[in-house]
């Protein structure tokens, strides 16, 4: 019979770990496989086995060759609120800048007509960038936005300057959004333009922003590699008794 204390090799190497990992600071480097070997006398594949949880999880840096390392938090946002990514990575502490990889005028897609409210066809403007902290790539960026953005945003410096701060220019002030996030699998472009493998976890946001008359501005998507971007949330719980019923 199997005693319930009993804690497996690999899990006792991770909780020591993580409680190590919460005094060390990013890029302390953590112990080999063959320092865990001797350290807790188990197997190199336990061993390698404790490390790698603590890898996928984004806590550990394993480079090949080098060795493993204390990982660098993700960036974190809060989920009800949108602060524009130069903003929200300078309150971290960490240098924002950006790659433009595209910046067009041309006729909505269908999708893209139908997210923002405009007849298919309808000239929008498109931007896709590289969003970087510290020149480690965070997210790979697509917006699309209406066509009176166009004369401001084509010909603003969105390398070192702010989206937002030029759609403000073209007299657009935004207020609302709503979005979703999922998971994905990176895709070849995404490996590429992220400096991560294909197939690698994505967190990826999808929103809509309206102006203060409700009318929609921008739709964007934003690819976060999951181990570099996280969001925080708030949230009340709702009662799990249900109303008193009313009397009859």
């Amino acid at each position: 019979m199997i005693d319930p204390a009993y804690v497996p090799h690999h899990r006792r190497i991770e909780q020591v770990l993580r409680e190590r990992i919460t005094a060390m600071r990013p890029g302390d480097r953590l112990p080999s496989d063959a320092e865990l070997v001797a350290e807790f006398g188990v197997s190199r594949m336990t061993a390698r086995s404790a490390m790698q949880r603590l890898a996928e999880e984004g806590l550990v840096a394993r480079e090949p060759g080098r060795g493993s390392f204390v990982a660098a938090p993700p960036a974190h946002r809060r989920a009800d609120r949108l602060m524009t990514f130069s903003r929200e990575m300078a309150r971290r502490g960490r240098t924002p800048s950006s790659r433009l990889v595209a910046r067009a005028i041309r006729p909505s897609t269908p999708s893209e007509a139908e997210a923002l409210d405009l007849p298919v066809g309808e000239p929008i403007v498109e931007i896709r960038r590289i969003r970087f902290a510290d020149s480690e790539p965070i997210a790979l960026e697509s917006v699309i936005l209406v066509g009176s953005c166009a004369r401001a945003v084509m010909t603003a410096d969105l390398e070192r300057g702010s989206l937002h701060e030029a759609i403000t220019r073209s007299g657009q002030t935004l207020r609302r959004g709503t979005g979703t996030v999922t998971a994905d699998a990176a895709t070849a472009e995404d490996a590429r333009l992220l400096d991560i493998r294909r197939g690698d976890p994505l967190l990826v946001e999808r929103r809509v922003i309206a102006d203060v008359d409700g009318r929609k501005i921008e739709s964007t998507e934003s690819r976060y590699p999951a181990d570099r971007y996280a969001l925080d949330v708030s949230f009340d719980v709702e009662d799990a008794l249900p109303p008193p019923e009313e009397p009859t």
